[in-house]
């Protein structure tokens, strides 16, 4: 698996970089960002004052203890929730203030998602999972294929891309799951505890392409974990309680 990976890497042009450090420029700037529920008479801040910049192409670990704003940062992040207060800019995008036309575009576009849960069509193949968020974009099929097949290609499931989802095995369904948010070239991969429904076998091969995905700075890479065996993967760490940011520091 790491060779193979390692190789295609090394071949895919497509997803070829300026280099494998982080960018200087920033692709994400957080200004003191709230998001509060009501919960009866209770109000939640589950996010309290978050100030935060993350460099383009850099590989994030976010971490800290359930119900300390972590979910809460990524949907915000990945715009699929709104601020009570702040501002949050992703790629020159003020998602705190954009429209609902403008959000769903990011969401097709500037952003992949990776969760625990795979979320695969059973119905469909690996090939077809991995096209689909290009279908919805309208992009030729032929076209479709081709990207699909590098980005197949790219997490080692080469020999894989016509089986079916029961057919696959946790660590290549989640790769498969990392190959459908990469295919549309996002500017930010988001992966919300990616090994946590995986054995340790398979959470190692998913980790060891979030690393190469990390390392080849290939895009702004942003991994929430309970696990600090995943967190020292990334080059960054931030650690959050109660909705603030209590920690960030080189890994």
């Amino acid at each position: 698996m790491k060779s193979s990976v390692s190789a295609t890497i090394r071949k895919s042009a497509w997803f070829a970089r300026s280099g494998s450090l982080a960018d200087k420029t920033g692709l994400i700037t957080l200004k003191d960002l709230t998001r509060e529920y009501t919960s009866g008479q209770r109000t939640v801040h589950a996010l309290d004052g978050v100030s935060l910049e993350i460099a383009r192409n850099e590989f994030v670990a976010i971490s800290g203890p359930s119900g300390c704003g972590k979910s809460t940062l990524i949907h915000l992040l990945a715009g699929l929730d709104r601020p009570t207060s702040g501002e949050i800019f992703v790629d020159g995008i003020a998602l705190h203030s954009a429209d609902d036309a403008a959000l769903t575009q990011f969401r097709r576009r500037g952003v992949g998602l990776v969760f625990q849960f795979f979320n695969l069509l059973p119905t469909m193949n690996v090939r077809e999972n991995v096209s689909l968020p290009l279908l919805l974009q309208g992009v030729p099929p032929a076209q479709c294929e081709k990207r699909a097949q590098e980005v197949i290609d790219l997490v080692g499931l080469r020999d894989r891309a016509e089986h079916f989802v029961h057919q696959l095995s946790g660590g290549e369904q989640q790769r498969t799951a990392i190959a459908r948010a990469l295919v549309h070239q996002p500017s930010l991969l988001i992966a919300d505890e990616p090994t946590g429904n995986l054995d340790s076998q398979s959470a190692s091969s998913v980790m060891q392409l979030l690393e190469k995905i990390g390392r080849e700075a290939m895009r702004t890479l942003i991994v929430v974990t309970h696990s600090d065996e995943v967190a020292r993967a990334a080059s960054r760490r931030v650690e959050m309680r109660d909705g603030k940011i209590v920690g960030d520091s080189p890994t």
